[in-house]
């Protein structure tokens, strides 16, 4: 009996998608992330896999915002770049079905200033420009908070934003500033609330920051990828790569332990 149309048509689909399977499989884990140091860590892992003979590409993007509408297309496989409230706040606004896999390290936001040499000193009335995205915003009222100069509404979380503060007792006057600026205006200002890589780059030294975010940090910097492709076999092979003592020892020298390994 000779198969009908219909099962000729299932069969012809199935091999589609092995075959697809089998090349995916052989094609080089492509790895979305932002230029910079913390890139540094993933090319490292890179030349370890390679080095396997598993071909693993690092694409950097110098518009983070790139890094998910390409794992969305289906561009990259995997990125390291964002912590899980910037990848939920790109899924609400854009559509994307991206998805957190497992967290890789801290890379904390700190308090910095160049006029002040302590919080204590902070006068009533100071200037704190904090980054202006949702998703930072939200993580540097959380580290003020950590540092006693504010108190958050009891129910704030990590969509909070000014509006939720519950208590100022110094008046602080909180500025939402580009967070690519925040570094360049820290002479203008008290203090900024600045993340590490932003920090990193405009030469500032995270070991003289008021205050840095510690593991227990809810920003951690995670793994991502499109919903359909996080259980991709290579991607689960790259992280156990990532996640040998080898980059662990590589990240910790290269900041000096100020960025925290979170496995």
């Amino acid at each position: 009996m000779f198969p009908s149309s219909l099962t000729k048509k299932i069969l012809f689909t199935a091999a589609l998608a092995f075959s697809a399977n089998v090349f995916a499989a052989d094609a080089p884990l492509r790895v979305g992330a932002s230029p910079g140091p913390f890139s540094d860590f993933l090319q490292e892992a890179a030349k370890i896999a390679n080095a396997q003979g598993f071909p693993v590409k690092v694409i950097e993007f110098t518009e983070p915002t790139q890094i998910n509408e390409a794992t969305q297309a289906g561009d990259i496989d995997l990125n390291n770049f964002q912590h899980v409230p910037y990848m939920q706040k790109q899924n609400e606004s854009r559509g994307y079905k991206i998805v957190s896999i497992k967290p890789t390290y801290v890379a904390p936001a700190g308090i910095y200033s160049a006029r002040h040499k302590s919080l204590a000193t902070f006068p009533q009335g100071a200037k704190i420009g904090i980054p202006n995205d949702p998703a930072n915003e939200a993580r540097a009222l959380f580290l003020l908070q950590k540092a006693g100069l504010i108190k958050l509404k009891a129910d704030a979380n990590t969509n909070a934003g000014v509006a939720d503060i519950a208590e100022n007792p110094k008046k602080l006057n909180i500025v939402l500033l580009d967070e690519v600026q925040l570094p360049r205006v820290l002479v203008d200002i008290d203090a900024g609330v600045i993340t590490l890589n932003k920090g990193v780059l405009a030469g500032l030294n995270p070991k003289d920051a008021l205050l840095l975010e510690d593991k227990t940090s809810q920003w951690a910097i995670i793994w991502a990828a499109r919903a359909d492709r996080k259980d991709d076999p290579r991607i689960a092979r790259f992280i156990k790569i990532f996640e040998s003592e080898q980059i662990k020892q590589f990240i910790i020298k290269k900041f000096n332990g100020t960025v925290i390994p979170a496995w």
